[in-house]
């Protein structure tokens, strides 16, 4: 069978710089009837483990290491034996959540994975989080942005480690480049595209969105 997204809401809690908010999290998994990919194992292993069912996971990719995005990582990782990625430059995030486990692998620029016979090609797209990536599977028509562009507008930057211009320069070098039917599979809320959100770059950087 040919290669799906699914998609599964998770609830908890994002907490940063000394404040804590209720947060919905969106769950994408990547696969086919045999294997799979979870991106941003967020709140909830057992509702995830339960998702991906009997299939493999070959992998629980991390687009950032905001606490939302990876506090089930490890617990999954563990019923599930697959390894959890993330890009380098997150590992001082992922420690303030998980300071005694060591993510499996990391995730560089670039790199191709593989699941269900198609690719997913990481972009490492930082401003929300040093590290914050998005996957993009051109054979889906798809982009997982997590935290990087929603529909709207930009991922936060009021917070530590995060940079305004650098997430407008990640989003209009890395993503608006992107064919205009990209559907945008975000961390938060609903999905967008590509031709959606393009014509809003300058507004947002008008007004420091």
């Amino acid at each position: 069978m040919a290669a799906r997204i699914e998609h599964l809401l998770t609830s908890g809690t994002f907490s940063l710089d000394g404040g804590t908010w209720d947060v919905d999290n969106n769950v994408w998994i990547v696969g086919d009837d045999s294997e799979a990919i979870v991106i941003d194992a967020a709140h909830d292993a057992e509702a995830i483990a339960e998702a991906v069912g009997g299939r493999i996971l070959r992998a629980i990719v991390c687009t950032h290491a905001h606490n939302d995005h990876i506090d089930a990582a490890p617990e999954l990782a563990e019923r599930t034996g697959a390894p959890v990625l993330l890009h380098p430059d997150d590992l001082p995030l992922w420690k303030q959540t998980h300071p005694e486990r060591a993510p499996d692998a990391e995730l560089t620029d670039g790199q191709g994975l593989t699941v269900a016979g198609i690719e997913l090609t990481v972009l490492h797209t930082p401003g929300h989080a040093p590290g914050a990536v998005c996957l993009y599977a051109p054979a889906l028509t798809a982009l997982f942005s997590g935290d990087t562009l929603f529909a709207g507008g930009p991922g936060a930057t009021g917070r530590s480690y995060s940079h305004f211009p650098t997430i407008v320069e990640s989003i209009r070098d890395r993503l608006l480049t992107l064919p205009g039917d990209t559907v945008v599979h975000t961390g938060h809320g609903d999905t967008t595209s590509v031709a959606a959100e393009a014509p809003h770059l300058q507004e947002w950087i008008d007004r420091g969105f």
